[in-house]
């Protein structure tokens, strides 16, 4: 079908499972006509997301803790299509360790681990996707409200998620005149596996329902309607921005 999105390229980072604001993402690009490719961390995912991700959906390895593996997966992805006009970054890690203690007892190995995979893995993917980027082309990420708030049990991640929206607006002025444009997207609190990995996930899933103006969450597919639009060419005046997509949790 014909789409704000028909004939683009999309790599989509961090689909876990059906429950996956990524996999929201992929819906709304197939949607609107777009040709999504997947990146996978492992074989154990791998047949993971084999099970429900259509067979005409191209998957590449793609372990974002080794910049060699990010390198090949974009040259693998680059070669096939000749070009890619967007990526979606939604990788974000924490050991269980580091996430169940408060920052001051955070120690140095968590502490990077965090940074490396939640945050500087895009400024990575970015480097070695930016050779078979389309003019114009969109990168985008996810973070969450906890990079300007402190929010209960977010701990290092919310640590994490502050280095990743600086990195974006950096990104957005380093890419800018390749006509690369750079954005996030804070998506309010849903029951997603990374959710889950936070102590007391189910409060904070029912006071982030609380503070929206509707006093219902947002779903994966409404956050993946936003990626939509901000990987079209309908966003080119947008750049190095964070978009809420919460239904106003962050007006309270």
């Amino acid at each position: 079908m014909n789409g704000i999105l028909t004939d683009k390229v999309i790599v989509v980072m961090g689909v876990a499972n059906q429950r996956s604001i990524a996999w929201g993402c992929v819906q709304a690009i197939l949607a609107q006509g777009g040709t999504p490719v997947l990146t996978y961390q492992n074989e154990r995912l791998k047949k993971s997301i084999q099970r429900f991700v259509p067979e005409d959906i191209q998957l590449v390895a793609c372990d974002v803790a080794e910049d060699a593996a990010i390198q090949q997966a974009f040259q693998q992805i680059g070669e096939r299509y000749g070009n890619i006009d967007g990526v979606i970054h939604a990788i974000a890690y924490a050991d269980p360790e580091t996430l169940k203690q408060g920052l001051v007892e955070t120690r140095r190995t968590g502490y990077n681990l965090a940074q490396e995979i939640s945050a500087y893995s895009f400024i990575a993917v970015a480097r070695y996707a930016r050779p078979w980027l389309t003019k114009p082309a969109s990168l985008i990420t996810l973070t969450y409200f906890g990079a300007t708030r402190a929010i209960p049990n977010y701990n290092m991640m919310g640590v994490a998620k502050a280095a990743l929206e600086s990195s974006v607006r950096y990104l957005a002025t380093d890419l800018g005149t390749e006509q690369i444009r750079v954005n996030a997207i804070s998506a309010g609190a849903v029951k997603t596996l990374a959710v889950t990995g936070i102590k007391g996930h189910g409060d904070l899933l029912k006071m982030s329902t609380s503070l929206t103006v509707y006093q219902q969450s947002v779903t994966t597919s409404e956050i993946g309607n936003v990626a939509a639009f901000l990987l079209s060419d309908l966003s080119t005046g947008m750049t190095g921005d964070i978009l809420y997509v919460d239904k106003g949790v962050h007006l309270m």
